[in-house]
């Protein structure tokens, strides 16, 4: 006899849930269609082997089911990586210490998202191209060691020096963590999002590459325009004033 209870419930709530975060980092990181061909292909297995029970047609899906586990574990490496790191940097010692440190650390992060405004509004007004990154959960250090280590505290003057149009470090990424500008002159992932505006250049791709890649936010000023931006989670936020970054960074840097 059939029977549905509470542990069924938990078990296709879970993955639900599964589904959903899978789908979210699919999108987020640019690689949604193979995600959506992958999840066609599986609900056309089970129509094939388990509904119809054509047998010729399953043993082939089958044989490719059993091969395409170690494909997908390739191609979607760094989406596991990434999934893997959140969980842990959600249930490990990091959060408790941020708990234990409650407020007091929340507003010792704030102190440094102001100097980075004032950077960003100074460096929009002469139009100086800029990429900031800022590290959330997600460890950015092989990209520090693509540049230069710095490990100074954020000041917004050193900030425009580094971008200053002279500077040898002007056409990097700046990687800040916790209060700190750890290196510049650094090199990110590139996005190939088809989505991107055409008009933005490869400071806006980078920013967008390395949001798809880890939980960081990427703060961009545009040579061109001048025009502020960020990039969060495979998200490109565009045009904002000093008071939409102010905010979005208050709220973001947690």
């Amino acid at each position: 006899m059939f029977s549905f209870g509470i542990k069924d419930i938990v078990d296709i709530l879970l993955v639900a849930v599964l589904l959903y975060y899978t789908y979210r980092s699919m999108k987020e990181s640019g690689a949604l269609n193979i995600f959506v061909g992958v999840f066609a292909f599986i609900v056309a297995w089970v129509i094939v082997d388990k509904l119809l029970d054509m047998k010729l047609l399953g043993t082939i899906m089958d044989r490719i089911i059993d091969s395409g586990i170690f494909i997908l574990i390739i191609i979607f490496q760094d989406q596991i990586k990434r999934f893997l790191t959140e969980l842990g940097s959600k249930r490990g010692w990091k959060s408790i210490s941020r708990l234990w440190q409650g407020s007091q650390s929340k507003g010792g992060r704030k102190k440094w998202v102001m100097p980075i405004v004032y950077a960003c509004m100074s460096l929009s007004k002469s139009k100086t191209g800029a990429l900031i990154v800022i590290r959330k959960a997600f460890s950015l250090e092989d990209y520090e060691h693509s540049g230069d280590i710095i490990n100074a505290e954020v000041n917004n003057r050193l900030l425009e020096n580094i971008f200053f149009k002279n500077s040898p470090l002007h056409d990097g990424a700046v990687i800040i963590d916790e209060g700190k500008i750890k290196a510049a002159g650094c090199i990110l992932p590139v996005s190939h999002d088809t989505s991107l505006p055409k008009y933005l250049g490869l400071r806006h791709r980078s920013a967008l590459g390395i949001s798809q890649a880890t939980d960081a936010i990427a703060v961009v000023v545009s040579e061109e325009t001048g025009n502020i931006s960020y990039a969060y989670r495979g998200e490109m936020h565009l045009k904002l004033t000093s008071t939409d970054l102010e905010h979005a960074l208050s709220e973001l840097i947690d």
